[in-house]
């Protein structure tokens, strides 16, 4: 996986009513680290930059909802937003996968270093020593 495919852009499309709630959600979300906001070309969305390592699209609308955010509940929103959400969490779980486990790879360590295993020589050490 190219670490650009964890950079997202998406947007998140505002209900008509009540008016505003696109500068609002602008200024409160401007604020947050590592996310890029600009307001939509139709006035009704807002455009998201972000990594999915930190944010979620999922995460984002429902801290937006939860402030009382009304979003588009159209059945073309609801299908885009299903698809982002399962995509987003599939790929974060695929990367916190591959995120190496070091306590497993110290335990396999040990039991490496005490299985018997074909490098050792049984011969006594006095005898390697004798020519």
């Amino acid at each position: 996986m190219r670490p650009c495919d964890l950079e997202k852009l998406r947007e998140i499309v505002f209900h008509e009513l009540p008016d505003g709630q696109v500068e609002r959600a602008l200024v409160l979300l401007e604020g947050l680290e590592g996310l890029m906001v600009t307001v939509g070309p139709d006035g009704r969305t807002l455009l998201v930059r972000y990594s999915v390592c930190e944010y979620t699209l999922e995460s984002l609308e429902t801290a937006l909802s939860s402030q009382g955010f009304h979003l588009d509940n159209s059945l073309l929103s609801k299908l885009k937003r299903a698809m982002a959400y399962f995509c987003e969490n599939v790929q974060r779980q695929n990367v916190a996968a591959n995120e190496p486990d070091i306590k497993s790879q110290q335990a396999f360590m040990k039991v490496y270093e005490r299985h018997l295993h074909g490098d050792r020589d049984d011969t006594p050490e006095e005898w390697r020593g004798y020519k």
